[in-house]
């Protein structure tokens, strides 16, 4: 592992370089017609990594030859006019200095050694939380390390793609910013750094290092706040649902949505659909007054909140009570309505003496009040509007049983083997069981069902229609006619008669015709009439 950053120059060397320099001019020209090689020439070595280096004079009677630098060296090998240096531990780029004397003058070469050493590590700073869509944001990629800076580049990748690069600074740790503008499908996408040193220049290779990757979550929230669905008026002591929905979230799953009524939260049910959210509740209100629910939608770094208030009311009634359900017929009955405080009753249309008091009404139980309905309307105001509720209830009234003499003829007149109703029919509380029995026999005839009337049916019949409550008892007269003899052979006479006339005419008929054939036959052809002719045949002519 090498340390960050771009290694250090050397700074002696410059100096080195200036005396030597110094001592060139004094050495005259014969000096300057030799060299000195150092190989290899300018260097490209890894960080931390030793050096071989060889310094090399081509001169007739060369010298010593010396390597000048700060690093550690040791003498490699060495042979006439050359020497060979082992440097142990390159770790920042400088100058070498090769010197020898050729010909009692000194000779100078040099070599410039540059060091790389691979970025140790490269990452992409934390992203937001959440980042809104369509927003600029800055995406930076640090490097820690890595020379030579200037063939250092930073890329910023979506996944594989390849979205910007750009060349890394010589600050360490070295920041590099990219600006992007985040869309509804970069939610959930990961972003990374890639460091590229290139060193293909050098004749080495291109090496590449890749950052972890962060996923970017991105949102989307309209301006308009959710909307709250509830009645405005709510009674204590009753459940009522509440509704809240927001519509145009990205993404409407990864959304929270909360109701409350004051400081209670409610316990909703959520639910998501496309880019709605919907929460819905139901809520029992224990305290009288005006009243707060709250619907509040968060989604990533963002939300948005409605407040609506409501009036909760206490409506207690109306009760209608009768004294006697089920009474008696002339009984007293007495018909209460009530209600709470504040609260206005009307029975049947007569309202009651003021806000809280009852409404009563009196009478006594008569067969006209049997199924008799009583209404009570009450009313109650509320911040400025008026609420109605109703009751009602039924009057049954006990009385005997009375059979209806519009209905029940007490004479009846049928024929016989024809079809007929007893009409008669019997009211009362309870109702009472109605029939009729012919006296003396005590034979039943169907009330109310279709029968056929025979003849032995006529007589007099005691109609009874009985209940718990007593009896009624009326007579009726069944006259049934039987069919007369007579008048049947009197019009079948009639009917033969007609029909041996009918026939006597019928032969008469056929007869002449036939005569007249015949006589037309017998006459001589001159004489023939024709047989269309209308003229009379007289008996004479007939005869001859």
């Amino acid at each position: 592992m090498m340390p960050s950053g771009p290694p250090p120059r050397v700074c002696w060397t410059s100096v080195v370089f200036l005396l030597l320099a110094c001592c060139l001019l004094s050495t005259g020209a014969q000096g300057q017609m030799y060299q000195l090689r150092v190989e290899p020439k300018d260097p490209v070595v890894p960080f931390g990594k030793p050096l071989v280096v060889n310094c090399s004079l081509d001169c007739p009677s060369p010298g010593l030859i010396f390597l000048e630098t700060a690093l550690s060296k040791e003498t490699h090998s060495s042979g006439l006019g050359w020497a060979a240096f082992r440097l142990t531990n390159v770790t920042g780029d400088m100058e070498l200095l090769c010197s020898g004397l050729c010909n009692k003058s000194q000779v100078v070469g040099s070599s410039n050694i540059t060091v790389y050493g691979f970025p140790e590590r490269v990452e992409l700073a934390p992203l937001p939380l959440w980042q809104p869509v369509g927003e600029q944001l800055n995406l930076s990629c640090l490097v820690f390390g890595g020379a030579p800076r200037d063939h250092l580049t930073v890329v910023l990748l979506r996944w594989e793609e390849e979205l910007g690069r750009q060349p890394v600074g010589k600050e360490e740790p070295a920041k590099v910013t990219f600006m992007v503008q985040p869309r509804r499908e970069d939610h959930g996408t990961n972003f990374s750094c890639r460091s590229e040193l290139d060193l293909r220049s050098q004749g080495l290779e291109l090496f590449q290092n890749t950052s972890g990757p962060r996923k970017l979550r991105t949102f989307a929230m309209p301006k308009t706040p959710p909307r709250l669905v509830f009645p405005p008026f709510w009674e204590m002591e009753t459940s009522w649902p509440v509704n809240c929905s927001l519509s145009g979230l990205f993404p409407a799953s990864e959304a929270h949505i909360h109701l409350a009524l004051g400081n209670q939260m409610l316990n909703a049910t959520v639910v998501s659909q496309a880019d709605t959210l919907t929460a819905s509740a139901t809520a029992k209100i224990e305290q009288e007054g005006t009243q707060e629910i709250v619907c509040n939608v968060i989604l990533g770094v963002e939300n948005r909140e409605t407040r609506e208030k409501f009036v909760a009311y206490s409506f207690q009634g109306p009760n209608l009570n009768l004294s006697e359900p089920n009474a008696a017929e002339g009984t007293p009955v007495t018909v209460t309505c009530a209600a709470g405080p504040r609260v206005q009753v009307m029975l049947d249309g007569v309202p009651a003496a003021g806000p809280g008091q009852p409404a009563q009404l009196q009478l006594k139980a008569t067969e006209t009040d049997d199924k008799r309905t009583f209404f009570c309307n009450a009313t109650l105001e509320v911040d400025g509007v008026t609420l109605h509720r109703n009751r009602s209830v039924q009057l049954r009234v006990l009385y005997g049983p009375t059979i209806d003499r519009a209905k029940c003829p007490q004479r009846l007149m049928w024929k016989e083997k024809t079809m007929h109703i007893l009409q008669c029919q019997a009211r009362g509380n309870p109702n009472p069981q109605l029939q009729c029995l012919r006296e003396g026999s005590k034979f039943k005839v169907p009330v109310g069902i279709p029968f056929l009337v025979l003849l032995n049916y006529s007589g007099t019949y005691s109609c009874q229609a009985a209940s718990s409550r007593g009896m009624d008892k009326m007579l009726v007269m069944m006259d049934v006619q039987g069919r007369n003899p007579a008048t049947v052979n009197i019009a079948l006479g009639v009917l033969a008669i007609l029909g041996l006339v009918t026939l006597a005419a019928a032969s008469v008929y056929v007869f002449r015709v036939q005569r007249q054939h015949d006589i037309y036959h017998l006459r001589p052809r001159s004489t023939r009439w024709p047989l269309t002719s209308t003229q009379p045949v007289t008996v004479a002519e007939e005869l001859s």
